[in-house]
């Protein structure tokens, strides 16, 4: 596996990312949009999913890590609890309902098993070591790979 120096090289921030922008996406249609409350609802809960990812990376112990990581997958079941409100008021097709669906599932099936794979890590072992900083270093960017 290679080494992870940055959040946004994980794969599973990369695809909560990906569902925050179809989330995003299928919430700006017209009779989707004008329901406030569930618009919002559903766009907090896929951007914590993403942020919560970030936010335990960026604490840096593996404890924390796996924490954030569980409170990523509880929002990302939030998203699917609410797509299926949305199906249901017919603010989305039966289709778009089954991809993002997809996409979200898929997703809590690999915080899942990066979960597992954290909990092999020795209980006191840090996730990432501090690395110096280097003048040739390029900053981060959030460009989407097609």
């Amino acid at each position: 596996m290679a080494t992870v120096k940055q959040f946004e090289d994980l794969n599973v921030w990369q695809e909560a990312r990906q569902l925050v922008a179809a989330i995003y996406t299928a919430s700006k249609v017209r009779a989707f949009n004008a329901d406030f409350g569930l618009r919002d609802q559903i766009r907090r809960a896929a951007v914590s999913t993403m942020s919560n990812i970030a936010e335990g990376f960026e604490r840096g112990s593996r404890k924390e890590f796996i924490q954030f990581l569980n409170i990523a997958k509880g929002s990302n079941g939030e998203v699917r609890s609410q797509l299926c409100v949305a199906v249901d008021q017919k603010y989305i097709a039966e289709t778009e309902f089954n991809l993002l669906r997809e996409l979200s599932v898929t997703l809590s099936k690999k915080l899942s098993a990066f979960i597992r794979y954290l909990d092999g890590y020795a209980a006191n072992s840090r996730v990432k070591k501090p690395t110096r900083v280097n003048a040739n270093l390029q900053p981060a960017t959030c460009n989407l790979q097609p």
